[in-house]
C-alpha cells in the first residue's frame, strides 16, 4: 500500500508542471468553464469539451454529481478527497483546469511515468478500468466544478435527474 501511495504521490505532479501553467484562482478562463450548450443532460464548452452547470440554487447537473461518486470511489485515495490534494498526490481540480481536456484524458488512461534524478512521479494507467473509463468526463467535470470552486466540498445537495441517454450510454459502456 505504501508503494502505491508513493506512486500517486508524484503522478501528476510533473503533469501540471509539464503544463507550464500557472495558477491563479482568480483568472480562470471563462470559456474554459461555461457552459455553451447542453444535450441529454450534459453540458459543453463553445469549444464542445464537457463542462459543468450549477443553477443558482445550488443544483449541479448530472455529470458532475456522478462525478463526485467516481472520484471518490476511485481518485481520492492518492488524489485526497474534493480534489483538494494530498501528501501522497496533487490536487486534480487545479488540474483539471490547467492541463488540456485531451492531456487529461491521456494521462488517465494511459498513466505516466518520469523518473529520473530530479523527480519520480507514476500515475498508473487506468484505460482497463470501467469504473474509471467510463465515468471520465464526469470526473473531469466534477473536478472542473471543484477548481473553479462551482461546487463546495461534500457531496453536492441537489442534482438534476439522470437522463434516460446517459443511463443508455453508462449501460452499453459497462456492457
Amino acid at each position: 500500500m505504501q508503494d502505491l501511495k508513493i506512486l500517486c504521490a508524484a503522478s501528476l505532479i510533473a503533469s501540471v508542471a509539464f503544463t507550464g501553467a500557472a495558477w491563479a484562482e482568480s483568472e480562470v478562463d471563462p470559456a474554459l468553464v461555461e457552459a455553451a450548450y447542453s444535450e441529454d443532460g450534459k453540458y459543453f464548452t463553445e469549444d464542445d469539451l464537457p463542462t459543468y452547470k450549477v443553477q443558482e440554487d445550488g443544483t449541479v447537473d448530472w455529470p458532475t454529481y456522478s462525478g463526485f461518486r467516481r472520484y471518490h470511489s476511485e481518485c481520492h485515495v492518492c488524489h485526497g478527497p474534493e480534489g483538494e490534494g494530498s501528501t501522497y498526490a496533487p490536487a486534480l481540480k487545479k488540474s483539471a483546469l490547467e492541463m488540456d481536456y485531451y492531456d487529461f484524458y491521456d494521462v488517465v488512461v494511459n498513466g505516466r511515468e518520469r523518473v529520473n534524478a530530479s523527480e519520480q512521479s507514476v500515475m498508473p494507467a487506468f484505460g482497463d478500468n470501467p469504473n474509471v473509463m467510463c465515468y471520465l468526463n464526469d470526473i473531469y467535470v466534477y473536478l472542473k466544478a471543484r477548481g473553479t470552486d462551482a461546487v463546495a466540498r461534500g457531496r453536492p445537495r441537489k442534482k438534476e435527474p439522470k437522463t434516460d441517454a446517459i443511463r443508455e450510454e453508462e449501460n452499453a459502456c459497462l456492457g
